[in-house]
């Protein structure tokens, strides 16, 4: 359903349009989880360890292309808020041509670059084989994915958060019967993670693009949507690129990490991949409370009304506290139990090591969650550059900080990187936020 966020109570408009997002992302977390408890409880330590050592490298190009999407559809927010349905059209037109390209590109570097990938992220020899067979596969869904989150990000730009939650439920339940189906029954190995993922998310974006094209006639194309617009693809790109950079900073700055964690062996891999887990997991609401923040400040930015976005920026921080000291409490007290079940057999060693990473992280929770709102706020403005300097302060902050304290802590100096991190690009992204609103201050309404 179509939903205008310019007008109404902000508090009523930013949660109803926050729910869905958030248990669209549970879903998701669920299907991380329960892929690496598939995984761990039915292959193994090694093949835990082989999806948690590469996961990082599908992310940076995963990422790459979520930010770039993301910022393309930024436009279309906009010009939903200024009343422009032509607008909406064109941006959507370009947004598919700038993703075909970009897909292209990024698919061809992963499958022609996987094996000097692997070797330069210190993947141990006794996971090399499973991580490459696992990538491989992986890299040829990138296409699909790319493309199924773009036609999420319309949708949500035109208000709407209900129809990616069912068809994201629908594709998480359905990679979790392929998942299961391919390794326990049809013993494809590490191979039916990565080839159930690519066929859930095929079938779930053919429905999706079926269902979305029948109930929203607004986006309906016509040939005069396809004409190109050189300044409406440079006011794309102008977003769209930082963001992509931004993205790819973040997800580099956790190859830092992991190939450093990879250097401590396959238990310590595996502790951190379940770690990580549930902290994603934890960490979803305080996410959930930023994307929906993009959308409504990108609406509001085209409608003009600034006010609104300050208003809902102090009612997201203040919801972000709340959950933060919420979730921080509840993965300190169910953390280790959580760790235990991606575990055929009991190993003390790997859940007391994850258990070190979640009683660290969980401090930090509240810097995350600022980062997420400050951010996302600052992007649905069209304001990127912010960002993008909060992301590379984290990159360097966070790749400083694994390299230098793993070798005066060990594997246990790793885990207070990325808490370090998101207390910098926090104060970098809080305030760009403050200087940009106060320099806007005459366009109040």
């Amino acid at each position: 359903m179509i939903q205008n966020l310019t007008q109404g109570k902000p508090a009523k408009l930013i949660l109803l349009f926050c729910l869905p997002l958030l248990i669209g992302n549970l879903f998701q977390q669920l299907y991380n989880i329960t892929d690496a408890l598939i995984v761990g409880r039915l292959l193994g330590v090694n093949a835990l360890a082989s999806v948690g050592a590469t996961a990082p490298i599908f992310f940076v190009f995963l990422l790459i292309s979520f930010g770039f999407a993301g910022g393309l559809t930024v436009i279309t927010a906009q010009r939903f808020g200024a009343g422009d349905i032509k607008g909406v059209r064109s941006s959507i037109t370009h947004a598919f041509r700038a993703c075909a390209v970009l897909c292209f590109l990024m698919t061809f570097i992963l499958v022609c670059c996987l094996k000097p990938i692997l070797r330069l992220m210190n993947v141990p020899h006794e996971i090399e084989k499973d991580a490459y067979t696992f990538m491989s596969i992986l890299s040829f869904s990138l296409v699909v994915m790319v493309f199924y989150n773009l036609l999420f990000g319309i949708v949500r730009a035109l208000g709407d958060s209900k129809t990616p939650l069912y068809f994201l439920i629908f594709s998480t339940l359905l990679n979790i019967v392929f998942n299961f189906a391919l390794i326990y029954f049809f013993k494809f190995g590490i191979a039916g993670s990565a080839l159930g993922t690519l066929l859930a998310v095929s079938v779930a974006f053919v429905l999706c693009s079926a269902y979305v094209y029948r109930k929203y006639p607004v986006l309906h194309l016509q040939k005069t949507d396809w004409l190109f617009d050189s300044h409406m693809l440079k006011s794309q790109l102008y977003v769209a690129l930082p963001m992509s950079v931004q993205f790819s900073v973040l997800s580099l700055s956790m190859m830092v990490i992991q190939a450093a964690c990879n250097s401590f062996g396959p238990d310590v891999i595996a502790a951190f991949t379940a770690a990580l887990r549930i902290e994603q997991l934890a960490t979803q609401p305080l996410l959930a409370l930023g994307i929906a923040m993009a959308t409504y400040s990108a609406q509001n930015w085209g409608a003009g009304k600034i006010s609104r976005i300050r208003q809902g920026v102090r009612l997201t921080a203040v919801w972000s506290f709340i959950l933060s000291v919420f979730m921080s409490l509840a993965v300190r007290y169910v953390g280790r139990d959580m760790i235990s079940i991606f575990l055929a057999q009991d190993n003390n060693f790997i859940i007391e090591t994850g258990k070190t990473y979640l009683s660290i992280s969980t401090l930090f929770y509240f810097f995350l969650g600022l980062i997420f709102i400050f951010r996302n706020t600052l992007q649905g403005m069209g304001k990127a550059v912010i960002p993008l300097i909060a992301s590379l302060t984290e990159l360097f902050v966070r790749s400083v900080a694994a390299v230098y304290l793993a070798k005066i802590l060990g594997y246990k100096g790793i885990f207070y990187a990325s808490p370090i991190a998101w207390v910098g690009a926090m104060i970098v992204v809080t305030t760009g936020y403050i200087l940009t609103i106060r320099n806007l201050k005459k366009d109040f309404k």
